[in-house]
């Protein structure tokens, strides 16, 4: 339990509620892997603005699960946001999406998901 994530944040958040940490780790499975796999789309079609977009929304979960991705995401939701056609995230991108996976993986067993 909580090796590729952390749930201090959502704990403290929660006011220790299990009953609403189990509602933010089901959400956290829900949306962000839709969302990874909307990233992991647009940076391959190299659709700038859904790539921003998907990373802006994918980041206050990512860091309140903290998955030690932050500043990799931030990275990628940039190069859509400024439209940096010279650059390749692909790198950043698999840095994000196996931290995403993992954590997925994770909280779906720890949480019987």
């Amino acid at each position: 339990m909580e090796q590729h994530y952390k749930l201090f944040r959502v704990r403290e958040l929660a006011d220790n509620d299990d009953d609403f940490i189990m509602a933010l780790a089901q959400t956290f499975v829900e949306e962000v892997s839709v969302d990874a796999e909307r990233l992991k789309n647009a940076v391959a079609e190299k659709n700038y603005q859904e790539a921003y977009q998907a990373a802006h929304k994918m980041k206050p979960t990512v860091d309140l699960f903290e998955l030690g991705v932050l500043d990799t995401l931030i990275e990628v939701q940039d190069w859509g946001k400024f439209t940096k056609t010279d650059q390749d995230v692909t790198r950043q991108l698999k840095i994000v999406l196996t931290a995403v996976n993992n954590a997925l993986a994770e909280l779906k067993s720890d949480f019987n998901l």
